[in-house]
């Protein structure tokens, strides 16, 4: 007879990474989760995880296993939610990660709107810049500023968003204003940079792009850190508009070869690859959607299948 909760046990233990953290998310103790994962390789008479002091990993056995009965637990989730769904209630748990200037400044109130419609869902935002793996750390949702994909995943490009050269009134007055790409080198810069991020800048002057490697005295993976050190008249920064809006209100930033763009970032939304789609994911999809609706309109880019995109007057 198949028993259900210990292969939930063996799907935990992949998700999380280890024996303990699967035992802290079902309630239960190391011991029994360990025990219990032991008995179901004993059972199938094959191994499927590799134990190590400091990792587990996946035998090709445990892999295959785990791809089949992951999208077994997921029918029977979706099943249940469908169930819910016909009661008007959906619950369950999201764990969300985002970039921390995104998560600053947007996601503080969807969550808070989101979950007063729907009391019994949770959220366990994370706000990072660092690499994640959706996968092996067991993530709902991972929103980024990338073009990469990983084929693990289900990514849709949400929006782009422009990035704009600027600088202080004060830091214009004090060294002058660049009137090419060129002479940026001859100026101070803010640089985004960190092992993951291209720091250079990347600009068209009406033919071709032109990469500039900007020369700085402070390089930083936050965006508002960057734009606050601009403020303060260190030097020119590339900065998404949506951070400096308010700053170029009030005059503190002014904007500087608008002659020549930038390339934009894209904003992208990424779930595991999953054969029906739990309702609770659904809802906030929808609700997301909506808040995105409502700012970008038809800039909006992907739209899940779900979803229906509204008519928004030309």
């Amino acid at each position: 007879m198949i028993d259900l909760n210990r292969i939930q046990m063996f799907v935990q233990v992949v998700e999380q990474g280890s024996f303990t953290k699967a035992a802290n998310v079902l309630g239960l103790t190391k011991a029994t989760v360990s025990r219990k994962v032991a008995e179901l390789e004993a059972d199938a008479g094959v191994q499927l995880l590799y134990r190590t002091t400091r990792a587990l990993k996946l035998t090709e056995a445990g892999a295959d296993y785990y791809h089949r009965v992951n999208r077994i637990l997921v029918d029977l989730t979706n099943a249940e939610d469908q169930l819910s769904a016909r009661q008007q209630t959906v619950k369950g748990h999201l764990k969300i990660v985002c970039p921390i200037e995104m998560g600053q400044l947007y996601f503080g109130r969807i969550f808070a709107r989101f979950l007063a419609l729907y009391p019994d869902i949770t959220i366990e935002a994370e706000l990072t810049n660092r690499q994640v793996d959706v996968v092996g750390e067991g993530i709902d949702m991972l929103f980024q500023i990338t073009e990469q994909t990983d084929e693990r995943l289900k990514t849709y490009a949400l929006i782009n968003t422009p990035k704009i050269l600027m600088a202080s009134p004060k830091y214009i007055e004090k060294y002058g204003e660049p009137s090419t790409p060129e002479q940026l080198v001859e100026h101070q810069c803010i640089r985004l940079g960190s092992p993951h991020i291209d720091g250079n800048w990347t600009l068209f002057n009406g033919k071709k792009w032109l990469t500039v490697e900007p020369q700085s005295r402070l390089e930083t993976n936050n965006i508002t850190l960057m734009r606050e050190a601009a403020i303060e008249g260190l030097g020119i920064a590339a900065i998404p508009l949506v951070i400096a809006h308010d700053a170029l209100e009030r005059q503190e930033l002014v904007t500087i070869l608008d002659d020549f763009p930038m390339k934009q970032s894209l904003v992208t939304m990424s779930i595991p690859q999953r054969v029906y789609l739990p309702r609770r994911y659904q809802v906030f999809i929808e609700f997301l959607y909506q808040a995105l609706f409502d700012n970008w309109q038809n800039r909006v880019l992907d739209v899940p299948d779900f979803i229906q995109r509204p008519d928004f007057d030309e």
